[in-house]
């Protein structure tokens, strides 16, 4: 039997009833893998976003699935999509709109599905970055230094080993993944130049900083300490 009508108000009554139908399908969620939830629905279209003003407070236009996007009183819209992975509820950010279309961030939503399948959690991932990327060398070695009450002559020459000596090869290096071998390295360039005294200065300051991390909970252990011995004597 068909669902339209001829005209009136059964007409009306018979496209609601499809467009019923049409919801009920879209919201049935895929199947998620075990201990996430990522349902996988399209309710939303450019034209609608297009149309949204933005009003006195943040409100979200949903597109299902853990994706919406956030319009803000100044019309900033932000993609977001909330999911659950081992239990708990997390958010990501996927962009903004314009410039992330609503077809993007239905991408970034189906890769955000493929990395739970896979065990992953794009979310913990981010925040691991971003921890990591706060504890770079370069990053303690600047806080470090701050800390320091040394004569200007002292400081300058320390600023000059750590910025034309060490940052260039050790300074987007997280603390607590530096290891004695390539620290080595970093001092034998200076042994290879003859800049012994240079090389056990360098090695050094590359202990303070991290002797200054594991205190303040940054790092586990000082590499430099396996290194006794490693450089020529002065």
């Amino acid at each position: 039997m068909s669902l339209l009508w001829p005209c009136g108000a059964q007409g009306v009554s018979g496209r609601k009833l499809r467009v019923r139908e049409t919801l009920r399908v879209q919201l049935r969620a895929r199947k998620a893998p075990a201990g996430t939830t990522v349902a996988v629905t399209d309710l939303l279209t450019e034209a609608r976003i297009r149309r949204a003003k933005p009003k006195a407070d943040p409100y979200k236009l949903r597109d299902g699935g853990g994706l919406y996007l956030l319009i803000t009183p100044g019309d900033a819209r932000q993609w977001r999509l909330r999911y659950r992975a081992g239990g708990r509820e997390s958010m990501v950010s996927l962009g903004t709109y314009p410039a992330t279309s609503l077809k993007a961030a239905r991408a970034k939503r189906a890769e955000l599905r493929t990395a739970l399948e896979a065990g992953k959690n794009p979310a913990a991932e981010r925040r691991a970055e971003r921890a990591n990327s706060a504890n770079t060398f370069e990053a303690l070695a600047r806080e470090w230094l701050v800390k320091q009450p040394f004569a200007p002559k002292t400081l300058k020459k320390a600023v000059w080993t750590f910025e034309d000596l060490l940052f260039p090869y050790i300074g987007s290096r997280p603390v607590s993944a530096l290891t004695a071998p390539e620290l080595l390295e970093v001092f034998r360039r200076l042994e290879r130049r003859g800049k012994h005294e240079t090389a056990h200065r360098a090695k050094q300051r590359v202990g303070q900083v991290l002797r200054y991390s594991i205190a303040t909970g940054r790092a586990e252990r000082d590499p430099t300490a396996d290194l006794r011995g490693a450089l020529a004597p002065i």
